[in-house]
C-alpha cells in the first residue's frame, strides 16, 4: 500500500480513540520558551508564561492547557490568564482543571467548585494513599497482590534511581520494542537516545524515577512527577518490556510508586485519566481499578480569551471530534484499527 494511504488509514483511526495517547504524550524540555511543531493550520506551539509551559494547539479555534496540568495546579489563574491576554500568540480559550481536595473522604465527585469560570466535568484516576500497608491490605485484592509477589519471586527488583544516560538508554530499548502498545500506534517507537533525553528530562526538579531491574537489565519504569505543594503526583509515564509481562513489571512498579509517595507523605497518585471521552470501560481502566485507583469527577474550566473563544465555547467547538462519535461507533473503529495495524505491521516484518 503505497505510504500517502497509510497516513490517510492512521487519520481515520485516530478518531476513535485520540484521547487514550495521552498516557503516551511526551514532553518537551521545560526551558523551552516558544516553539511550533508541525507545518499545518493546526500545528502546536510551546510557549513559557509567568515561569509554567503552555501547549496552544487548534487552527480555527486556538485552545491552550497548561504543559502538564495533570501534574502542575493553578491556585491563582487569574494572574496567569491576566499574562495569556497579552503573551503575543493568540489564544481563544484556556482550560484547567480543579485541583484535588485535601481530604476526598471516600467521594467520587468533586462537588465544589473553586471559581466562577464556565466548566464542564473531566475525571481523573486517583488512589488516595496514607501508608503503603493500607494500600496492601485494604485497597487491593489478593489477584493485585499475588502479581506483585510473582514479581518478586521472578527475580524483579524495584528502585529508586536518579536521572543517567543509562536510564535513558533502558528506556529508549522498551521505547523501541514494539510499534503497536494496546492495539494502537505507539507515538514513542523509533525514536533515538537524544530524543528520549530530551523529553525525559522535563520537571527533574519534581520528578522521581523508579525502575524495574531483572539481573541488573532495565525492564519497566515508571516517572511520577510531584505538584508544586507536593501533595500528589503522577504518573508521567509508565511501561514495561512486553516480553517481560510473564513477570508482572507493571504490577510492581505500581507498588513501588505507593511506597515511595507513602514515604514522602504524598496523598495522591494520579494515573492520567480514569475514562476517556465516551470510552467508559478498557484493559487499561481494569488494570487502574485493580491496583486501587477510583475514578474522580471534578470540574474543567474553560475561559474564553477572545470573542472567538466564546463563541466556540457556546456552539461545542472545544471539544474533539471523537466526542461526538457514538462510542458503539468509536469501539468498532477501534476494532478496525487495531486490526489494520496487525496487518500492517505484519506485512512490514514479512518484507524486512
Amino acid at each position: 500500500m503505497a505510504v500517502d494511504s497509510w497516513h490517510f488509514a492512521d487519520s481515520v483511526w485516530s478518531l476513535a480513540g485520540r484521547h487514550d495517547n495521552r498516557e503516551f504524550q511526551a514532553y518537551v524540555p521545560a526551558n523551552a520558551r516558544a516553539r511550533v511543531e508541525g507545518n499545518d493550520s493546526s500545528m502546536h506551539s510551546l510557549i513559557e508564561v509567568l515561569g509554567k509551559q503552555i501547549r496552544v494547539q487548534g487552527g480555527l479555534v486556538r485552545i491552550a492547557c497548561l504543559e502538564a496540568e495533570k501534574y502542575q495546579l493553578l491556585d491563582d489563574p487569574e494572574t496567569l490568564l491576566a499574562a495569556l491576554r497579552k503573551c503575543g500568540p493568540r489564544i481563544d480559550l484556556f482550560t484547567f482543571l480543579q485541583k484535588l481536595p485535601s481530604n476526598l473522604r471516600g467521594s467520587t465527585q468533586v462537588t465544589r467548585t473553586f471559581h466562577d469560570y464556565s466548566m464542564e466535568w473531566d475525571n481523573l484516576a486517583v488512589l488516595s494513599i496514607s501508608t503503603f500497608d493500607q494500600w496492601w491490605t485494604k485497597q487491593v485484592d489478593n489477584k493485585t497482590r499475588n502479581m506483585v509477589r510473582k514479581s518478586e519471586k521472578k527475580g524483579v527488583v524495584l528502585r529508586e534511581v536518579p536521572f543517567s544516560f543509562e536510564l535513558v538508554k533502558g528506556i529508549c530499548e522498551i521505547y523501541n520494542e514494539c510499534p503497536l502498545r494496546q492495539g494502537r500506534r505507539f507515538p514513542h517507537y523509533g525514536k533515538d537516545v537524544d530524543t528520549v533525553h530530551k523529553e525525559e528530562a522535563t520537571f527533574l526538579d519534581s520528578s522521581v524515577f523508579i525502575g524495574a531491574f531483572l539481573d541488573k537489565k532495565l525492564i519497566g519504569f515508571i516517572k511520577l512527577v510531584t505538584d508544586e505543594t507536593r501533595t500528589q503526583a503522577g504518573t508521567m509515564n509508565i511501561l514495561s518490556l512486553a516480553r517481560e509481562r510473564d513477570k508482572a513489571p507493571t504490577n510492581a512498579l505500581v507498588a513501588q510508586a505507593v511506597r515511595s509517595c507513602a514515604e514522602r507523605r504524598i496523598s495522591y497518585l494520579v494515573y492520567s485519566s480514569f475514562a476517556y471521552g465516551r470510552k467508559h470501560t478498557s484493559t487499561l481502566g481494569d488494570f487502574k481499578e485493580r491496583n486501587g485507583f477510583q475514578r474522580i469527577d471534578l470540574p474543567r474550566y474553560y475561559v474564553p480569551l477572545s470573542l472567538a473563544g466564546n463563541l466556540a465555547f457556546r456552539l461545542g467547538l472545544h471539544r474533539r471530534l471523537v466526542d461526538h462519535i457514538p462510542e458503539s461507533m468509536a469501539a468498532k473503529l477501534r476494532e478496525l484499527r487495531e486490526a489494520w495495524y496487525n496487518r500492517r505491521f505484519k506485512t512490514a516484518t514479512e518484507a524486512l
